[in-house]
Parts: C-alpha cells; structure tokens; sequence
C-alpha cells in the first residue's frame, strides 16, 4: 500500500510538471506569433491607442489614489521610526527610495494585475465565447495580430509609466505630511532626497523592473482570456488565475531582480 501510494503521489507530481511545461510552452508559441507572426489587418495605430486609453488612462484613478494615500503613510511611519533616532530630515530620502526602488513598481503591477489585467482576460475570453475570435479568422483576419497585439503593447507601454506616476504622486503626498503635518524642514526633505536618489541606481532599476513586470502581467493575461473555456464560468476561472498568477509573478520576480540589482553579487 505505501509503495502504490507512493507511486501515486510520483505519477501525479510527473503529471503536473507536464502540465506546466505544456501551458509555458503554448503561452511562448502564443507570445511569438502575436507580436511576430503575420496576420491579416495587423494591430493598427488606431487600436494601440484605443487600447493604450482603456488599459492605461483607466487606470490612473487608482493609481493616483494609491500612490497619494502609500506616500502619506510612508512618510508617518518613516518619521515615527526616524526621530527615535533624530534622523527625522532623513524622512524624503527613505520615501523617495522606498518608491523608487520597491513600491512604485511592485504595486503599480499589483494593481495593474488587478484593474487592467483581469479586464483583458474577460474581454478576451468573452470575445470567445460569443466566437468573435472565430468570426475574424473566417474572413481571414489574425485574432492574434488583430485583438491580442495591441493588448500586449498598451500593457508593455502603459504599465512603466504608471509606475512612475505612482512614485511621483507617492513622492508628493509624503512630502505635504513631512513638511506641512510633521513639521520637517522642507529644504532638509528635498535636498536629502536629491543627494541619495541616483539616476542610473534608483530611478533607473526601477523601470527596469516596472517593464519586466508589465510584460509579464500583460502576458499572462491576455494568454488567460485566450487560453480560457468558452464559457461564463470559463472566464470567471480565467479571470482570478490571472489575478493570482501575475500576482505570484510579480513578487517572485521582484525579488530575483532585486537581488541582481542591489544584492552586491
């Protein structure tokens, strides 16, 4: 019985690392031929920039919101700890490299995954169901090249410069609780923060990581919505692993890039 049991377990761990390499295998075909393949119409100027309005200009609410509210609460934590230390003035240069380096881009993707990236899926995947993608590969239009590349673009575009709104507004709301709440001396907070924020070290690493992150949220779903069951419940599935997935993603990747950029190896 243990050995039979133990051989079921083996046969399933086997059978599921097929299964990935399979759907990893399937995602990078689908990746090559949207953004390389050939298609009928081709992903036009026009669509990039619908797509670039619904996936980017959407979803700056919330990123202004989130960015304005992170800053705020850095800045009172920071100056909290700090002062024990009488290291207050210090409190923009720990904001500015917090958001730079880490939160800007780590949770502009979160919430990027959350608000744009589920909404491709279900377009995508409600586009199946109702056979629209059929429908284009019947009059000989690639669905490819035509629905999923401009997805793909508007994500690889729109998601860097999110995150960098993120961390501007994210900037600007600490430094109206460090210098107008808290009392920091507001030269103290902007000369500190210019003489530790380097170009090439911060800001520099940080849109690095914010266009890794975009290509792979973007990816993943747009991949989910095409790869989903036609159905209502087919695209409900997709739509929280797209979430979950490029959620997971994110963090993985944010720590295996953060150890390449700032782990001295």
């Amino acid at each position: 019985m243990r050995n039979k049991s133990l051989m079921d377990r083996v046969r399933l761990l086997g059978r599921s690392a097929i299964d990935i390499v399979t759907v990893l295998g399937r995602s990078g075909l689908f990746l090559v031929n949207a953004l390389l393949g050939r298609g009928g119409a081709g992903s036009s100027f026009q669509l990039l920039v619908r797509q670039l309005y619904s996936v980017g200009v959407m979803s700056l609410v919330i990123i202004v919101v989130s960015g304005m509210f992170i800053g705020m609460v850095l800045a009172l934590q920071g100056f909290s700890i700090l002062t024990k230390y009488g290291s207050e003035q210090a409190v923009g240069q720990m904001v500015a490299l917090t958001l730079l380096r880490e939160l800007g881009p780590v949770v502009t993707a979160l919430l990027f995954a959350g608000r744009a990236g589920s909404a491709l899926t279900a377009e995508i995947g409600n586009m199946k169901s109702t056979e629209q993608l059929s429908s284009l590969e019947m009059i000989g239009v690639d669905p490819l090249k035509y629905i999923v590349a401009p997805r793909l673009w508007a994500g690889f575009i729109s998601m860097p410069i999110l995150a960098m709104i993120f961390s501007v507004v994210g900037v600007w709301g600490a430094s109206w609780v460090a210098i107008d709440w808290l009392g920091v001396y507001d030269g103290s907070f902007w000369s500190n923060m210019q003489n530790s924020v380097s170009f090439t070290n911060d800001v520099l690493n940080g849109v690095i990581k914010s266009v890794v992150f975009a290509f792979v949220v973007t990816w993943i779903a747009v991949f989910q919505g095409y790869d989903c069951d036609p159905t209502s419940e087919g695209i409900s599935r997709a739509t929280t692993r797209t979430v979950v997935y490029a959620s997971l993603a994110v963090l993985g990747l944010d720590f295996i890039l953060t150890a390449l950029m700032f782990g001295d190896f």
